[in-house]
C-alpha cells in the first residue's frame, strides 16, 4: 500500500468512526462508500453504526446491519452474507499465531478465513477465532466465541460455541440439542 492510500485509508477511517458515526439515515450511504474506496466490498443498504476496525479483508452482502465497534483483526478475511443483523462489538479475529517453543509460545502467524451465513443474526461481544463459518439464518447469541463450523438454522451459544438448538423457518425451537458436535433429535 502506497503512503497516500495509507493515509486516505487513515482519513477515511476517521470520518467513519467520529464524524459520521451513528445512526443518522444520510450517514449509511458516505460510511459505505468510504469502505468500498478502502477496499472493503459493501453491497447495497448496509447500515453501519461505527464506529469500525478493520485490518484485514472485508466484504458484506446486501441489507446488512453492522452494530457498533464492529472489529476485523488480523490480515485474515471475513464474508458476512446477505441480509445479516451483527449486533455492537463483535469481533472476528482473523489472524492467530500456531504454539510455538518454550523459548517463544507464540509461533508463526497465521492468517483465518471467516465467514458468516446469509440471513444470520449475530448477538453483541460475539468473537469469531480461527476457522470459524456459521451457516445460513443461524443465531449467534450475546457474547458467545465461534471456533469452528456451525451448521444453517442453529442457535449456538457459550464459550466455545456449541449448537443449542436447531430453528425452523418460523423461528422456533425444534426439539433437538447438541451433544458434542452433534445436534440429536430429543424425545
Amino acid at each position: 500500500m502506497s503512503f497516500f492510500a495509507a493515509v486516505y485509508k487513515r482519513l477515511a477511517y476517521f470520518a467513519i468512526n467520529t464524524i459520521l458515526a451513528g445512526t443518522f439515515p444520510p450517514f449509511f450511504v458516505f460510511k459505505r462508500f468510504l469502505l468500498i474506496t478502502c477496499g472493503a466490498r459493501i453491497g447495497k443498504n448496509v447500515r453501519i453504526v461505527g464506529p469500525i476496525y478493520c485490518s484485514g479483508s472485508l466484504v458484506i452482502g446486501d441489507n446488512c446491519w453492522i452494530g457498533k465497534n464492529f472489529t476485523v483483526n488480523g490480515n485474515g478475511s471475513v464474508k458476512i452474507g446477505d441480509d445479516c443483523d451483527i449486533g455492537p462489538e463483535v469481533t472476528f479475529e482473523t489472524g492467530g499465531h500456531a504454539i510455538g517453543n518454550s523459548i517463544r509460545r507464540a509461533g508463526e502467524g497465521q492468517s483465518f478465513v471467516q465467514s458468516v451465513g446469509r440471513g444470520t443474526w449475530i448477538g453483541g461481544r460475539a468473537t469469531f477465532v480461527n476457522d470459524a463459518s456459521v451457516g445460513e439464518s443461524s443465531v449467534i447469541a450475546a457474547c458467545a466465541c465461534v471456533t469452528g463450523s456451525l451448521p444453517a438454522n442453529c442457535l449456538a451459544g457459550g464459550v466455545p460455541a456449541r449448537g443449542i438448538a436447531f430453528l425452523s423457518e418460523r423461528g422456533e425451537k425444534l426439539k433437538q440439542e447438541c451433544s458434542g458436535d452433534v445436534f440429536q433429535v430429543k424425545g
